[in-house]
């Protein structure tokens, strides 16, 4: 091998390991492969996430970015692209078609809780109200239903029933927290 290919290797490794570093000094957490830096907003960070490129098109689809660029605080869970693959076959581009926007919009809604809600606080509401409370969304009020499942595992329950779990606590970000979660939860 050449010194050059070397070298340039080298320098790969530190320019890495420096973005990592750099990464954990500022309490960051790598979601899809990306540093989510506290000091950006929501959708600062999540545009970086390679784990959530379907819901930033569903942002930008339902004209909400704009929105989780907003003060806050908001809480986000977050499906991965995983969670939106789970999706019936063809819901997602039939979501994303202009004449199915508030449809989007008010799934997209109801992923997100008014206020900053991290593991721990989430924990102790869970705790505090007899092992399940219920959180209400952006979308028109409807609630979500969390609860533990475990000593370090909560769920996400939605109106239908069906039950998520968070994947990746406590994504913090200038205008609230993302919680990243396994499926797409349905008002």
């Amino acid at each position: 091998m050449k010194l050059s290919h070397i070298a340039l290797g080298a320098a790969l490794a530190v320019a890495a390991c420096g973005t990592a570093f750099a990464a954990m000094m500022d309490h960051s957490v790598m979601v899809g492969g990306a540093p989510m830096y506290p000091s950006r907003n929501i959708v600062q960070n999540a545009v970086n996430s390679k784990d959530n490129t379907t819901l930033v098109a569903a942002v930008k689809a339902a004209g909400l970015v704009k929105a989780l660029e907003g003060k806050g605080p908001f809480t986000v869970f977050a499906p991965t692209n995983e969670a939106f693959d789970m999706l019936p076959k063809g819901t997602v581009p039939t979501l994303l078609e202009p004449k199915n926007k508030a449809m989007l919009t008010s799934i997209l809604l109801y992923h997100v809780v008014p206020g900053d809600f991290t593991f721990a606080t989430l924990r102790a509401d869970i705790e505090g109200h007899g092992g399940m409370v219920k959180l209400p969304t952006l979308d028109k009020g409807q609630d979500l239903t969390l609860r533990m499942n475990g000593p370090h595992n909560i769920e996400v329950v939605d109106e239908k029933g069906n039950v998520a779990q968070i994947e990746t606590y406590d994504v913090n970000q200038s205008n609230g927290v993302i919680q990243v979660i396994d499926r797409v939860l349905m008002p």
